[in-house]
């Protein structure tokens, strides 16, 4: 275990229903500043170690630390006062509220910050400022998904969990977010992603697990991953090339 790591994960097993196992003993830690992604196939377990980090899914044993503290189990919520920010795939924007409203709910462990907060995020998603009156299920996916990312960081967290940030969205929005993923690692807010498109995850990762049957697979740096026959072959196809 590296001490000054922001999350170890150790030998986790978890699961949704009694007697079944999503994940079989996964290993993962996230350095500070750094940006980590999760690949691999559908049902490998890459949103379940998230949810399993989050306190959202039974962890059957091992162990989630965070900054050296012990947080298995603990609810989600918990971890946000900790530092812990959290995009989820889906249902990610209050749709009835404006784009300001729901950055003001990001904020509400911390109201008085709330300006010097929405000034940062602005200038991360200067589009969120010109939309702040409308309505967020107005909203395209890609400005939905920027929302929920700028939401996320009204708390000014050290780490941020993105569950699948590209998800839904055409190519050029997905190069959108990815390229507003590396700019808020470039802020100093380190980054876990689980993404399916596993060949931009690895070009804009520091480093990326791979998993499989819920077990760690490979893993090693974005660049190498990238060019490694065995992932090419068995996990990024024809991807890789393109």
């Amino acid at each position: 275990m590296s001490t000054g790591d922001i999350i170890d994960a150790t030998d986790l097993v978890a699961g949704y229903v009694p007697e079944v196992n999503i994940l079989n003993g996964c290993n993962l830690n996230v350095g500070p500043g750094e940006f980590v992604g999760i690949i691999g196939p559908n049902g490998a377990g890459k949103s379940t170690f998230l949810k399993a980090v989050l306190g959202m899914v039974t962890v059957r044993s091992g162990t989630v630390l965070l900054r050296g503290e012990d947080i298995t189990g603990q609810p989600a919520h918990k971890l946000v006062q900790k530092g812990v920010g959290f995009v989820p795939q889906t249902k990610n924007v209050f749709q009835a509220l404006t784009v300001r409203e729901n950055l003001e709910m990001g904020c509400f462990l911390a109201p008085k910050r709330f300006a010097e907060r929405y000034d940062v995020v602005s200038s991360l998603f200067p589009r969120l400022a010109e939309r702040a009156d409308q309505r967020a299920g107005s909203l395209s996916g890609g400005e939905r998904q920027m929302v929920a990312m700028g939401r996320a960081l009204m708390l000014d967290p050290t780490l941020l969990l993105l569950d699948e940030p590209s998800a839904g969205l055409s190519p050029m929005l997905q190069d959108e977010v990815f390229l507003r993923c590396k700019m808020i690692n470039e802020t100093g807010v380190a980054i876990l992603m689980v993404e399916q498109n596993a060949r931009r995850c690895l070009q804009v990762c520091h480093r990326a697990y791979v998993l499989d049957q819920g077990q760690n697979a490979y893993s090693g740096t974005g660049r190498d991953l990238l060019g490694d026959p065995r992932v090419i072959e068995l996990y990024l196809g024809t991807l890789a090339r393109s």
